[in-house]
């Protein structure tokens, strides 16, 4: 294949997952996740953590990007071609196969130790103290996982 299809192919399973975590990370959802985890960490009301999510920004496309980025050299080192080729004919059902291997690829111990350190990296750089970093690190951690299980579930497809 040439260098010009796999760059076609590399774009098309970029697309795929950056458009299921868009399309999941509906602002809501958004809400949702941070008052669900504002209840269990901080023992917040129901209506403290409403309004409190409301006022947390939006997770950090910068980090989805690059973790996406890393999927797709990582996926194109391993599958051959002429596979990833047949996974890149736009169908539902391949798209959802590649948003599932990205959500493994997600869950391999090398990814995990990977999002941590990016996670605490980041909300040390947004917070300015590590304190409050772990607090964010761990809200983001909980709103991959329900990403993750968003992705895997069988009405996303």
């Amino acid at each position: 294949m040439t260098a010009q299809g796999m760059d076609g192919l590399r774009a098309h399973v970029r697309a795929v997952v950056l458009g299921r975590l868009e399309r999941l990370g509906r602002e809501e959802l958004r809400r949702e996740a941070v008052s669900e985890f504002l209840g269990v960490t901080l023992g917040a009301d129901p209506e403290t953590a409403r309004r409190t999510a409301a006022l947390v920004p939006p997770l950090m496309d910068e980090l989805y990007a690059r973790w996406v980025d890393m999927f797709v050299e990582r996926f194109f080192e391993t599958v051959p071609p002429d596979q990833i080729g047949l996974l890149c004919d736009g169908s539902e059902h391949n798209d959802a196969t590649l948003c599932l291997v990205y959500v493994m690829f997600l869950e391999s111990a090398r990814m995990e130790r990977q999002m941590d350190q990016d996670l605490r990296d980041y909300a040390a750089r947004m917070s300015g103290t590590d304190d409050t970093g772990d607090l964010a690190a761990s809200y983001i951690r909980a709103r991959m996982a329900r990403l993750g299980a968003a992705l895997k579930g069988p009405s996303n497809n």
